[in-house]
C-alpha cells in the first residue's frame, strides 16, 4: 500500500500505551503505508502486529530499539529485519531486560521513601511480557495522583536531578551494531541529535560504527535539535549513511503522532535489500 513510511513506533510490549494490534490499527487510520514496530529490547509484539496488519494493506517492518550505552550516555539503536531467534541478540536483549527490571525495582524503592508508591502500582501499568522501564513508573505516579501526565513525571520526580535516577546495563554502540549485523539486521542510530550539534556522537566513534555496518541516522525526529540535525546531515553525506525520519510514536505516552516525520521510499527499499534476518510483512 502506498503511503507515508514511519520507521519507529512502540507498543505496550515496551513503553507504548497501545497493544501491537491497536498500534497497527492506529497506523492504518493515520494513512500510513508502512510502519515499523520497534519496541525496546523485545520482538514479542511482532506476531500480533503481523496478524493485525493482515487484510489492511499496510506493510509492517519488524524491528526493535536496542539499548546501548556510550559512557554515561544512553544511545538507542534501531534494528530492522534481523533474525529474532539469533542466539547472540536473544541473549543480550534478555540481559538488558533483566537489568531494566532490577533498575526499575530499585528506583521504585527509593521513590517509595518519599511518595506513596509500590512495585504493585508499577506492575499494574504493564502487561505480561512487557519490557518494564521508567515510563511505567511514570504511569504509576500518574495513577497515584502524584503527577498529571507521564511527561510531567519525567520533568519532576523522574528527572535525574531528583536523585532517584540510576542507569541500567547496556552494551556499547559498537557491540550493538555488531550484534544486529550478525543477526542479519540493519542498524540505524535513533534520534542521535537530541543534545545539539556538540552532543552528536564523536566522529571517530561514528566511523567505527560505519565500519561495523551502521546503515543510517534517524535525523527527522522531533527531539533532534536544529544544530544536531545539521551536523547529522554533514556526517550522513560524508559517510554515505541513509537518512530516516520517524515519529517515535508511543500512543498516549508521548505527544508524538504517527507520520509526523517519515522516511523516503528509496531509503526503505535500500533497507529492505540490506536486511537478511527477516522480511517485512506485506499482506
Amino acid at each position: 500500500m502506498p503511503g507515508p513510511i514511519d520507521l519507529h513506533a512502540h507498543s505496550s510490549v515496551s513503553d507504548g500505551t497501545e497493544t501491537p494490534a491497536q498500534l497497527i490499527r492506529a497506523a492504518v487510520a493515520a494513512g500510513l503505508g508502512t510502519v515499523a514496530l520497534t519496541d525496546h529490547d523485545s520482538t514479542a509484539g511482532w506476531a500480533e502486529g503481523f496478524t493485525a496488519a493482515s487484510g489492511t494493506g499496510i506493510t509492517v517492518v519488524p524491528g526493535m530499539e536496542l539499548s546501548t550505552r556510550f559512557g554515561w550516555k544512553s544511545v538507542h539503536l534501531l534494528a530492522y529485519l534481523f533474525d529474532p531467534l539469533d542466539a547472540g541478540l536473544v541473549a543480550e536483549t534478555a540481559r538488558i531486560r533483566e537489568a531494566r527490571l532490577r533498575r526499575a525495582e530499585s528506583i521504585v524503592t527509593r521513590i517509595a521513601a518519599d511518595y506513596d508508591l509500590t512495585w504493585a502500582d508499577v506492575l499494574a501499568q504493564t502487561a505480561v511480557g512487557t519490557t518494564i522501564g521508567r515510563p511505567h513508573i511514570a504511569d504509576a505516579l500518574v495513577a497515584r495522583g502524584h503527577v498529571t501526565t507521564r511527561s510531567a513525571a519525567f520533568e519532576s520526580i523522574l528527572h535525574p536531578r531528583t536523585g532517584y535516577f540510576e542507569p541500567h546495563y547496556a552494551p556499547g554502540p559498537l557491540e550493538g551494531v555488531e550484534l544486529v549485523v550478525a543477526a542479519g539486521g540493519v542498524p540505524v542510530l535513533a534520534h542521535p541529535g537530541t543534545r545539539g550539534r556538540e552532543g552528536v556522537i564523536p566522529e571517530d566513534r561514528l566511523r567505527a560504527l560505519v565500519d561495523a555496518g551502521l546503515f543510517g541516522l534517524e535525523i527527522d525526529h522531533r527531539e533532534n535539535t536544529k544544530g544536531g540535525r545539521e551536523r547529522l546531515h554533514e556526517l550522513a553525506d560524508k559517510y554515505g549513511l541513509a537518512v530516516t525520519g520517524s515519529s517515535d510514536y508511543h500512543g498516549a505516552g508521548k505527544p508524538n503522532r504517527l507520520g509526523e516525520n517519515t522516511t523516503a521510499p528509496q531509503v526503505l527499499e535500500r533497507l529492505v535489500a540490506r536486511g537478511t534476518g527477516s522480511s517485512p510483512f506485506r499482506d
